[in-house]
């Protein structure tokens, strides 16, 4: 099945927060977050129902070398990419946008 692919605005505000702070520490590391987040959103795309449902009908996905959930809505042919979050946030930044 092909899925189209929905980027929440604050979920792209916090995709840009993490790049600056990791780019900010080393110059590279930014762009090295980018892809992983990158490759998470891919495999997401090719296989969404692999992920676990975290909250209701949330479900997260996580990339290896960075600390953040990729956490995401599956409905019909549609994924929504709800927030890129920091592990350590408190998830109720993040719950009410479902």
């Amino acid at each position: 099945m092909k899925y189209k692919l929905i980027i929440r605005p604050e979920a792209e505000n916090e995709l840009e927060e993490g790049f600056a702070w990791y780019e900010e520490r080393m110059p590279g590391l930014g762009s090295a977050f980018l892809l992983g987040i990158d490759a998470v959103i891919n495999s997401v795309i090719r296989h969404p129902l692999q992920y676990p449902i975290v909250h209701r009908n949330v479900r997260r996905a996580m990339p290896r070398r960075f600390p953040f959930q990729v956490l995401f809505i599956v409905d019909n042919e549609v994924i929504s990419i709800l927030a890129i979050f920091h592990g350590k946030r408190n998830p109720r930044r993040w719950q009410d946008r479902n």
